[in-house]
């Protein structure tokens, strides 16, 4: 579930509602508490390579992108294995910091580690504090129903009808600027679960969410009914000063992207490809 993906789904719904009257673990709504003022300098790959280690800021709780099988196993996950990739290819060892969200852009900027590895997606906001990666994960949002559903093919389509959503979540924003009624649950399980009991018509969420669970579960029963054209980007983050680091992460990301890396490492968590 990508950080802050959903306001700005949010925003590009709205939009869309706006023109047609003249869209595990899931991502919570805009998190940017962890962000803060640069303490530390900049970083060259140089110096990494000189270290022989590239230090990676990462939650480790955060399933499937980084987490720790079973709760006690060792630590790895989409990105975790993306971020091993590409630190093969600076030449150097993968080493994991595992922190809390809130904290995770404080410890970059303290130094505690060199980059960031966990989803952050690319906004406005970010570009002006930290740099950025190319993106090696794109998502949108959408519309699960069941899978003999014919009624809903646009988010217009929601009008009058049920969609589960979390409360706390903007997926119950989208769902409810698309002019839908909201029965409250706690998660994609339970909102899933209604959807298929014909309990409700349908729910919003990430559309890295419904990859992951129907990864697992492959459930024919669902179906993704409608897809938003705006995309949300992740990328790794730097902090400002590292241009040279940046330069040859972004090189490595290409590398393992031309020669299916990336491709691979993506169909084992979602069973698609996300990188692009």
């Amino acid at each position: 579930m990508k950080r802050q993906i959903i306001a700005l789904l949010s925003t590009a719904l709205l939009a869309v509602t706006m023109s047609a009257c003249g869209n595990t673990a899931t991502p919570s709504a805009t998190q940017s508490s962890g962000d803060s003022a640069s303490t530390a300098g900049g970083l060259t790959l140089q110096q990494v390579k000189d270290a022989g280690v590239l230090k990676i800021g990462t939650e480790g709780t955060y399933k499937p992108f980084s987490f720790h099988e079973g709760g006690t196993g060792p630590l790895t996950g989409f990105d975790v294995e993306i971020a091993t990739a590409v630190a093969s290819k600076l030449g150097v060892e993968a080493k994991f910091e595992e922190t809390q969200w809130d904290g995770i852009f404080a410890g970059l900027q303290a130094g505690r580690f060199d980059t960031i590895f966990n989803q952050v997606s690319i906004t406005p906001e970010r570009k002006d504090k930290y740099l950025l990666s190319t993106p090696y994960t794109v998502s949108t949002g959408v519309i699960v129903t069941k899978s003999d559903n014919t009624d809903i093919t646009s988010f217009a389509d929601l009008k009058g009808k049920t969609t589960a959503q979390s409360l706390t979540s903007n997926w119950n924003t989208m769902a409810k600027d698309a002019g839908a009624n909201v029965q409250a649950v706690e998660g994609w399980a339970q909102a899933v679960t209604l959807v298929k009991q014909g309990r409700v018509d349908a729910t919003i969420n990430d559309k890295l969410t419904y990859l992951d669970s129907q990864k697992t579960k492959n459930d024919p029963g669902i179906k993704i009914a409608v897809e938003t054209t705006e995309k949300s980007e992740s990328a790794a983050a730097f902090r400002t000063g590292s241009e040279d680091l940046v330069k040859a992460v972004d090189s490595a990301l290409k590398e393992l992207s031309a020669d299916g890396t990336l491709a691979q490492i993506s169909e084992k968590y979602f069973g698609a490809d996300v990188t692009k």
